[in-house]
């Protein structure tokens, strides 16, 4: 999905125009993949542009960079503050926010701490990741034939641009052989994730996701859907997941920041129950989109109010 450009982009706590927001080709993460990064959705609410979960992206953020000795010099409200004024100055209404922390342009050899640290942070719009037809009539999707990575390898805690090296491998083995998306397994070959989701499958009645345990990443929407569950009275489950379940669940879906709530309607050519959306996804769909969108209150306080000013303020 092409990025839909816009007007500024924050550098290390100052704005800066797009087409000048740019790295040394000898930028230590260009070479070793040495960067960190969040996705966050900003969403169109009734009460005007609302940030999705914002400190806790963020949180995770800095996290992700501290188990990569890549502190920030940037305090989580200074980051948290950065993305509201950040959709403030491109005028957005919604979009999708992209913080990234990296190590720049200073020695080039595998140890990185001779480099400079940098985060720049920009907001595009951004549609359904995996289409708008997917979240009503679900997707289609396979196992892959790559495996997410085993502990104490690469941390799968931390959101880091090198774990989506095998993403990459992953989905696009999923697109070339006619799927939506890929699904991959750990090292004991237990359901993981997705390219870019986490995973759940409803089995029995209960919403069952795989525990971090198995390679999958910490997602704010997989515990806003754990939470979501509770609040519905949906059982709901932390519990290693065979293959095999997915062919006879009654209900699987993904979610994430880009994916929000996807149904999956079949799993290597075989229907996931009916082989549409089910009426547990149903149910924590809405209940989702009901809260992002201001039309039920925020009751956990997860969106962050954005006022948005009529022009944009000299920088």
């Amino acid at each position: 999905m092409p990025v839909a450009k816009t007007e500024q982009i924050w550098h290390n706590g100052k704005f800066i125009h797009w087409d000048d927001a740019k790295i040394h080709v000898l930028a230590h993460v260009i070479h070793y993949g040495s960067a960190v990064f969040e996705g966050i959705r900003c969403y169109e609410s009734a009460q005007g542009p609302a940030i999705f979960r914002l400190r806790d992206h963020m949180q995770r953020l800095l996290h992700s960079g501290h188990i990569y000795r890549m502190d920030s010099r940037f305090s989580l409200d200074e980051l948290c503050n950065a993305a509201v004024e950040l959709v403030r100055v491109n005028k957005m209404t919604a979009c999708y926010i992209r913080p990234i922390t990296l190590r720049g342009y200073g020695e080039v050899g595998v140890d990185p701490r001779g480099c400079p640290i940098d985060t720049y942070m920009a907001c595009w719009e951004w549609g359904k990741y995996l289409g708008d037809e997917g979240l009503g009539k679900g997707i289609d999707v396979c196992v892959s034939s790559w495996h997410r990575p085993a502990p104490n390898t690469l941390p799968q805690m931390s959101k880091a641009s090198a774990n989506y090296m095998n993403s990459q491998l992953i989905r696009m083995e999923a697109k070339t052989n006619g799927f939506e998306e890929g699904i991959g397994l750990d090292h004991n070959g237990h359901v993981a994730e997705g390219s870019g989701e986490n995973i759940f499958v409803v089995h029995k009645g209960t919403v069952i996701t795989p525990p971090l345990s198995d390679a999958g990443l910490s997602g704010i929407t997989r515990d806003s859907v754990l939470s979501i569950c509770r609040d519905l009275d949906i059982p709901v489950m932390e519990q290693a997941i065979p293959r095999e379940m997915l062919y006879i669940a009654e209900e699987v879906f993904f979610s994430g920041t880009a994916a929000e709530i996807t149904p999956i309607r079949s799993v290597d050519r075989i229907n996931v129950g009916d082989g549409a959306r089910g009426p547990v996804t149903k149910r924590i769909q809405e209940e989702f989109f009901s809260i992002t969108s201001g039309r039920k209150a925020d009751r956990h306080n997860w969106l962050t109010a954005v006022n948005v000013p009529t022009t944009t303020a000299a920088r």
